[in-house]
Protein backbone atom coordinates (compact mmCIF):
# COMPACT_ATOMS: atom_id res chain seq x y z
CA UNK A 1 0.00 0.00 0.00
CA UNK A 2 1.09 3.64 -0.47
CA UNK A 3 -0.03 6.28 2.18
CA UNK A 4 1.18 10.22 1.18
CA UNK A 5 0.31 12.61 4.33
CA UNK A 6 -0.17 16.24 3.34
CA UNK A 7 0.79 18.18 6.34
CA UNK A 8 1.62 21.33 7.86
CA UNK A 9 3.63 19.38 10.27
CA UNK A 10 6.00 17.39 8.93
CA UNK A 11 8.16 16.44 11.87
CA UNK A 12 5.08 15.46 14.17
CA UNK A 13 5.80 12.36 12.38
CA UNK A 14 9.41 11.57 12.82
CA UNK A 15 9.46 8.96 15.62
CA UNK A 16 6.07 6.94 15.71
CA UNK A 17 6.15 6.13 12.35
CA UNK A 18 9.75 4.61 12.51
CA UNK A 19 9.01 2.36 15.10
CA UNK A 20 7.31 -0.66 15.71
CA UNK A 21 4.82 -2.83 13.24
CA UNK A 22 5.12 0.55 11.11
CA UNK A 23 8.47 0.60 10.47
CA UNK A 24 8.77 -2.80 10.13
CA UNK A 25 5.99 -2.51 7.01
CA UNK A 26 7.75 -0.34 5.40
CA UNK A 27 11.35 -1.64 5.74
CA UNK A 28 9.28 -4.93 4.33
CA UNK A 29 8.34 -2.97 1.40
CA UNK A 30 4.41 -3.59 2.41
CA UNK A 31 3.73 0.42 3.08
CA UNK A 32 4.98 2.79 1.03
CA UNK A 33 4.67 6.32 3.35
CA UNK A 34 5.94 9.36 2.79
CA UNK A 35 5.23 12.49 4.29
CA UNK A 36 4.90 16.09 2.93
CA UNK A 37 4.92 19.76 3.77
CA UNK A 38 1.75 21.64 2.48
CA UNK A 39 3.92 24.65 2.50
CA UNK A 40 6.37 23.23 -0.43
CA UNK A 41 2.61 23.71 -2.74
CA UNK A 42 2.85 27.62 -2.15
CA UNK A 43 4.40 29.80 -4.44
CA UNK A 44 4.49 33.35 -2.60
CA UNK A 45 7.33 34.03 0.04
CA UNK A 46 5.62 33.84 3.10
CA UNK A 47 4.73 30.26 2.19
CA UNK A 48 1.14 31.42 2.92
CA UNK A 49 -1.24 28.10 3.56
CA UNK A 50 -4.47 29.87 5.46
CA UNK A 51 -6.64 33.26 5.34
CA UNK A 52 -9.14 34.66 7.08
CA UNK A 53 -12.89 33.14 6.92
CA UNK A 54 -15.35 35.76 3.94
CA UNK A 55 -17.98 36.27 6.62
CA UNK A 56 -16.11 36.92 9.65
CA UNK A 57 -15.06 35.12 12.90
CA UNK A 58 -12.47 33.51 14.56
CA UNK A 59 -9.66 31.68 13.61
CA UNK A 60 -8.12 30.87 9.84
CA UNK A 61 -8.91 28.42 6.78
CA UNK A 62 -6.89 26.29 5.13
CA UNK A 63 -6.64 28.11 1.63
CA UNK A 64 -7.37 26.04 -1.41
CA UNK A 65 -5.01 26.41 -3.83
CA UNK A 66 -1.83 24.56 -2.18
CA UNK A 67 -3.90 22.01 -0.97
CA UNK A 68 -5.33 21.33 -4.60
CA UNK A 69 -1.86 21.56 -5.73
CA UNK A 70 -0.84 19.11 -3.33
CA UNK A 71 -3.31 16.69 -3.81
CA UNK A 72 -3.40 17.09 -7.37
CA UNK A 73 0.41 16.65 -7.40
CA UNK A 74 0.19 13.09 -5.55
CA UNK A 75 -2.88 11.54 -7.04
CA UNK A 76 -2.46 8.87 -8.62
CA UNK A 77 -5.41 6.42 -10.54
CA UNK A 78 -6.99 4.03 -7.60
CA UNK A 79 -6.24 6.39 -5.21
CA UNK A 80 -8.77 8.12 -1.96
CA UNK A 81 -8.18 11.29 -1.17
CA UNK A 82 -8.82 11.80 2.94
CA UNK A 83 -9.17 14.45 5.17
CA UNK A 84 -8.68 14.50 8.50
CA UNK A 85 -11.41 16.68 10.50
CA UNK A 86 -13.72 16.45 13.26
CA UNK A 87 -16.72 16.85 10.39
CA UNK A 88 -15.59 13.34 9.19
CA UNK A 89 -17.21 9.95 9.32
CA UNK A 90 -15.98 7.89 13.04
CA UNK A 91 -12.92 5.96 12.69
CA UNK A 92 -13.87 2.43 13.25
CA UNK A 93 -12.54 -1.02 12.84
CA UNK A 94 -14.88 -1.08 9.91
CA UNK A 95 -13.51 1.97 8.40
CA UNK A 96 -9.82 0.66 8.65
CA UNK A 97 -10.72 -2.57 6.38
CA UNK A 98 -12.30 -0.63 4.58
CA UNK A 99 -9.03 1.59 4.04
CA UNK A 100 -6.36 -1.35 4.12
CA UNK A 101 -8.30 -2.62 1.07
CA UNK A 102 -7.35 -0.05 -0.92
CA UNK A 103 -3.63 0.51 -2.77
CA UNK A 104 -3.18 4.09 -2.40
CA UNK A 105 -4.25 6.76 0.52
CA UNK A 106 -3.77 10.66 0.25
CA UNK A 107 -4.55 11.88 3.82
CA UNK A 108 -4.35 15.82 4.47
CA UNK A 109 -4.17 17.06 7.91
CA UNK A 110 -6.01 19.80 9.05
CA UNK A 111 -5.26 22.84 10.90
CA UNK A 112 -6.83 26.10 12.21
CA UNK A 113 -10.25 26.19 12.18
CA UNK A 114 -10.48 23.59 9.30
CA UNK A 115 -10.38 23.68 5.34
CA UNK A 116 -11.87 25.72 3.22
CA UNK A 117 -15.27 23.86 1.70
CA UNK A 118 -14.38 23.90 -1.83
CA UNK A 119 -11.63 21.31 -0.88
CA UNK A 120 -14.30 18.97 0.99
CA UNK A 121 -16.56 19.32 -1.78
CA UNK A 122 -14.26 19.15 -5.12
CA UNK A 123 -11.25 17.37 -4.01
CA UNK A 124 -11.62 15.36 -0.63
CA UNK A 125 -13.18 11.47 -1.61
CA UNK A 126 -13.64 11.05 2.45
CA UNK A 127 -13.34 12.59 5.51
CA UNK A 128 -12.74 10.81 9.04
CA UNK A 129 -13.04 11.65 12.55
CA UNK A 130 -11.00 9.87 15.13
CA UNK A 131 -13.39 10.69 18.12
CA UNK A 132 -15.71 13.80 19.46
CA UNK A 133 -12.79 15.93 20.62
CA UNK A 134 -10.55 18.87 19.73
CA UNK A 135 -7.05 18.50 18.62
CA UNK A 136 -4.48 20.92 17.44
CA UNK A 137 -3.91 19.77 14.11
CA UNK A 138 -4.40 16.25 12.00
CA UNK A 139 -1.55 14.82 12.03
CA UNK A 140 -2.29 12.69 15.06
CA UNK A 141 -5.39 11.32 13.68
CA UNK A 142 -3.11 10.54 10.66
CA UNK A 143 -0.82 8.28 12.36
CA UNK A 144 -3.93 6.71 13.83
CA UNK A 145 -5.30 5.90 10.58
CA UNK A 146 -1.50 4.73 9.09
CA UNK A 147 -1.30 2.34 12.26
CA UNK A 148 -4.50 0.82 12.41
CA UNK A 149 -4.51 0.09 8.73
CA UNK A 150 -1.05 -1.26 8.31
CA UNK A 151 -1.76 -3.43 10.84
CA UNK A 152 -4.35 -4.95 8.24
CA UNK A 153 -1.95 -5.31 5.52
CA UNK A 154 -1.09 -8.69 3.93
CA UNK A 155 2.48 -10.39 6.00
CA UNK A 156 2.40 -7.56 8.13
CA UNK A 157 1.87 -9.35 11.41
CA UNK A 158 3.74 -12.50 12.30
CA UNK A 159 0.11 -13.88 13.10
CA UNK A 160 -2.76 -12.91 10.98
CA UNK A 161 -4.81 -14.48 12.93
CA UNK A 162 -4.17 -11.84 15.89
CA UNK A 163 -5.63 -8.81 13.59
CA UNK A 164 -9.09 -11.05 13.46
CA UNK A 165 -9.16 -11.68 17.08
CA UNK A 166 -8.48 -8.12 18.58
CA UNK A 167 -10.74 -5.44 19.84
CA UNK A 168 -13.88 -4.55 17.58
CA UNK A 169 -12.75 -7.04 15.10
CA UNK A 170 -16.44 -8.96 15.70
CA UNK A 171 -18.22 -5.69 16.83
CA UNK A 172 -17.47 -6.83 20.45
CA UNK A 173 -14.37 -5.56 22.87
CA UNK A 174 -11.85 -8.55 23.39
CA UNK A 175 -12.01 -11.19 25.84
CA UNK A 176 -9.58 -11.50 28.87
CA UNK A 177 -5.99 -12.66 28.11
CA UNK A 178 -4.07 -14.92 31.16
CA UNK A 179 -0.33 -16.05 30.75
CA UNK A 180 2.13 -17.91 32.87
CA UNK A 181 2.14 -18.14 35.50
CA UNK A 182 -0.90 -19.70 36.20
CA UNK A 183 -1.13 -18.35 39.82
CA UNK A 184 0.16 -15.00 40.43
CA UNK A 185 -0.14 -13.64 44.30
CA UNK A 186 -2.99 -16.04 44.92
CA UNK A 187 -4.89 -15.18 41.78
CA UNK A 188 -5.48 -17.91 39.52
CA UNK A 189 -6.23 -17.91 35.88
CA UNK A 190 -9.55 -19.34 35.06
CA UNK A 191 -9.57 -23.35 35.22
CA UNK A 192 -11.39 -23.03 31.43
CA UNK A 193 -8.14 -21.98 30.06
CA UNK A 194 -5.78 -24.61 31.58
CA UNK A 195 -8.78 -27.17 30.61
CA UNK A 196 -7.63 -28.11 27.24
CA UNK A 197 -11.03 -27.86 26.07
CA UNK A 198 -11.06 -25.59 23.37
CA UNK A 199 -15.10 -26.07 22.58
CA UNK A 200 -15.69 -24.51 26.11
CA UNK A 201 -12.72 -21.80 26.12
CA UNK A 202 -14.18 -20.34 22.91
CA UNK A 203 -17.62 -20.26 25.26
CA UNK A 204 -15.87 -18.95 28.09
CA UNK A 205 -14.16 -16.25 25.27
CA UNK A 206 -16.98 -15.41 23.59
CA UNK A 207 -19.25 -14.82 26.66
CA UNK A 208 -16.43 -12.68 28.21
CA UNK A 209 -16.38 -10.39 25.34
CA UNK A 210 -20.11 -10.18 25.20
CA UNK A 211 -20.28 -9.35 28.96
CA UNK A 212 -17.01 -6.79 28.74
CA UNK A 213 -19.00 -5.07 25.92
CA UNK A 214 -22.04 -4.93 27.74
CA UNK A 215 -20.16 -3.30 30.78
CA UNK A 216 -18.37 -1.03 29.27
CA UNK A 217 -19.18 -0.07 25.67
CA UNK A 218 -23.11 -1.27 25.37
CA UNK A 219 -23.57 0.99 22.47
CA UNK A 220 -21.66 -1.32 20.32
CA UNK A 221 -24.17 -3.90 20.97
CA UNK A 222 -26.68 -2.03 19.99
CA UNK A 223 -24.83 -1.67 16.90
CA UNK A 224 -24.55 -5.57 16.53
CA UNK A 225 -28.55 -6.14 17.37
CA UNK A 226 -29.43 -3.11 14.26
CA UNK A 227 -27.24 -4.87 12.12
CA UNK A 228 -28.85 -8.27 12.52
CA UNK A 229 -25.76 -10.09 13.93
CA UNK A 230 -27.85 -12.30 16.07
CA UNK A 231 -25.64 -11.77 18.89
CA UNK A 232 -27.11 -13.08 22.24
CA UNK A 233 -26.96 -9.64 24.31
CA UNK A 234 -29.40 -10.79 27.03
Amino acid sequence: MKIDVVTLFPGMFTGPLDESIVRRAREAGRLDLKIHDLRDYTHDRHRTVDDKPFGGGPGMLLKPEPVFEAVEALRRPACRVILLAPAGRPLTQGVVRELAAEKHLVLVCGAYEGFDERIREHLADDEISVGDYVLTNGALPAMLVIDAVTRLLPGVLGDEQSAADESFSHGLLEYPHYTRPAEFRGWKVPEVLVSGNHAAIERWRREQALARTRERRPDLLQNLTGAGSGANTN
